[in-house]
């Protein structure tokens, strides 16, 4: 699967994307950010309020329950300001 970081959260991981397997039992954006999270404190700190973040998956906005698979692409944004 390749995620795309976006913004902030980019900044925080240090890269725009990434190519990763889905471990098995993860098939929720939701359970998608929670294992990410595990990777170390930069993405903990990318993700702290993941309640608020916004993700598309193949190019449409979905919610944190969505369902997901390896032949997924991921965007991930944080959340937006202004006017």
């Amino acid at each position: 699967m390749n995620i795309f970081y976006f913004a902030l959260i980019r900044e925080h991981i240090g890269t725009s994307s990434e190519e990763i397997d889905l471990p098995t039992g993860i098939d929720t954006v939701s359970g998608l950010i929670s294992h990410l999270e595990t990777k170390g404190d930069n993405y903990k700190a990318a993700f702290e309020h993941s309640d608020l973040i916004r993700v598309a998956v193949n190019n449409e906005y979905v919610g944190l329950d969505h369902k997901i698979s390896n032949a997924d692409e991921i965007a991930i944004f944080p959340p937006m300001t202004g006017g």
